[in-house]
């Protein structure tokens, strides 16, 4: 008679565990006398592939050794474990899932890759649709957030994966035997143990995976509740305004708003950022909505918290970063780890750093910025995990306190501005869905450098046509489906066939 063989395929990104997982499984089969083999073929780092490993196992053949393959074989696989739900769907396009025999274990979380992060809009994959076409693929599913279960249980996803093979029965092996492995590991054995047994037991338990969030709200977060006090005494009148001069219904974006622009400079341009939303929110036709008040606390406080140099060196030297990331390598108290940045700062960014007077000086004097541009235009590697480098950004960060008088900023709020005053044309004529969509429009401008500048072009090309849909009863309606096209690709071409559709005259973007 032919022994039995298993076949188990994990797809795992890089920080997930998937070696661990691995070497749990083969360890369960050795100890239970079994013959296992594995094998892994590593995925392309930033997100645009997983690991796959692959573990055969065989039931004991005394006085033979059995020849095993090397890679998963499409319909030829048991066993499915994904540690994030697209990879599970990759699985089913390689055809590693069959109806027939294949059980798939999947987390339901997201980590979103980088053809969906190139999107100027929300280029996330629809992940109901995903699950669903993974559950008609398979022949058993076992699917939910296992990185959360195992973030409650105080472990990792590795964990949590491990337990949910154990209680789908799909292996002829014990939960005691399971757990037996991860004691004999020796790390994060109390944590690991209980995420394992959370995770057996809702593998026996749930019958069907649980609902997702529609594609459209993938990359969206809620606004939090407008908390009751202020952080500071510096802050608690700007928490009484929003209370006392804004519609309630958008109190929670103002609250975030305020937390953006202050966190990006400071209280005082806080209440700078409350004075251009009233600017709209004492013009809201429907205050019980405030869609408008909602639309201008949003992007009027992304508009006036651009991305620029200091705000890229703030963020790269907060402590709490470095905690994030030694989580996320897995470092524990007293080791040593470093990070490297990569920055390719061009003249305009350097110049954008200057007082008003000296960049128009600079300008003036095509000599000068000739002998600067190649000194300054080339690409840089700090590491700021060093005394030098951290220092470094440290000193560019240090610059927030003058950032108000430099040129960036000068350019960033007259665009701001002039911006606003489209939508408030809008508001004379009578049409405040016009205005609304105008303040969504905002959308599009987003980064530094080449990427700021290839929204402002789209940007650029909307505003051009707002006199033109002016008027019309549809006019915002028809600005929306702009906005859709301008984010549907980064060239743009989905927006110069909308702008035909709509026989408008076309600004080329620059």
């Amino acid at each position: 008679m032919k022994p039995r063989m298993i076949t188990v395929a994990i797809m795992a990104l890089g920080g997930q565990g998937g070696g661990v997982l691995q070497d749990w499984i083969v360890t369960l089969a050795e100890d239970a006398g079994w013959t296992a083999q594995a094998t892994s073929v590593a995925g392309v780092a930033q997100r645009t592939g997983a690991t796959i490993y692959y573990v055969e196992m065989v039931e004991p053949t005394p006085g033979k050794t059995p020849v095993l393959a090397q890679m998963p074989i499409p319909g030829e696989v048991d066993i499915l474990i994904s540690a994030e739900l697209m990879e599970a769907g990759r699985a089913v396009a390689r055809g590693l899932v069959t109806p027939n025999r294949t059980t798939v274990i999947t987390s339901t979380h997201r980590t979103f890759a980088v053809q969906e992060k190139v999107v100027p809009g929300d280029g996330a994959a629809d992940s109901a649709e995903v699950l669903a076409l993974v559950r008609k693929s398979s022949r058993k599913l076992v699917a939910d957030d296992m990185q959360q279960l195992a973030i409650a249980n105080g472990s990792v996803i590795s964990s949590s994966l491990f337990g949910a093979l154990a209680g789908c029965d799909v292996l002829p092996f014990h939960q005691q035997a399971f757990e037996k492995v991860v004691e004999h590991s020796g790390k994060g054995v109390e944590a690991s143990l209980k995420a394992l047994r959370a995770a057996a037991e809702l593998a026996r338990t749930r019958t069907m995976p649980p609902a997702l969030v529609a594609k459209a709200e993938a990359m969206k977060t809620a606004p939090r509740a407008l908390p009751e006090k202020a952080a500071s005494p510096a802050l608690a009148p700007l928490l009484v305004r929003i209370r006392s001069d804004f519609p309630q219904a958008a109190w929670n974006w103002l609250g975030e708003g305020l937390a953006r622009v202050v966190d990006w400079q400071d209280a005082t341009y806080g209440n700078d950022y409350l004075d251009n939303v009233a600017r709209f929110a004492k013009r809201d036709p429907q205050p019980q909505e405030a869609t408008l008040t909602i639309a201008a606390a949003h992007w009027i406080a992304v508009a006036m918290s651009y991305d620029d140099v200091i705000r890229v060196a703030n963020l790269k030297t907060r402590s709490d970063r470095f905690a994030r990331i030694r989580g996320e390598v897995g470092g524990k108290d007293g080791d040593v780890f470093g990070m490297e940045e990569f920055f390719h700062p061009r003249l305009e960014e350097i110049m954008g750093l200057m007082p008003v007077k000296w960049a128009n000086w600079l300008d003036r004097s095509p000599s000068v910025k000739g002998w600067l541009a190649p000194r300054l235009d080339k690409g840089r590697r700090i590491h700021t995990h060093t005394l030098r480098g951290h220092l470094q950004l440290h000193m560019v960060a240090g610059l927030v306190r003058w950032r108000r008088g430099n040129r960036r900023h000068a350019e960033e709020q007259a665009h701001w501005q002039a911006w606003m005053a489209v939508a408030e044309r809008a508001l004379d004529a009578g049409d405040a869905a016009l205005a609304a969509e105008i303040l969504r429009c905002r959308q599009l401008i987003k980064g530094y450098s080449d990427t700021h500048a290839r929204g402002e072009g789209k940007f650029d090309r909307l505003m051009y046509a707002v006199p033109q849909l002016a008027g019309q009863p549809d006019a915002g309606v028809k600005l929306a489906g702009l906005r859709a096209a301008a984010l549907l690709d980064p060239k743009g071409k989905a927006l110069g066939e909308q702008e035909m559709a709509l026989g408008l005259r076309t600004k080329v973007a620059a």
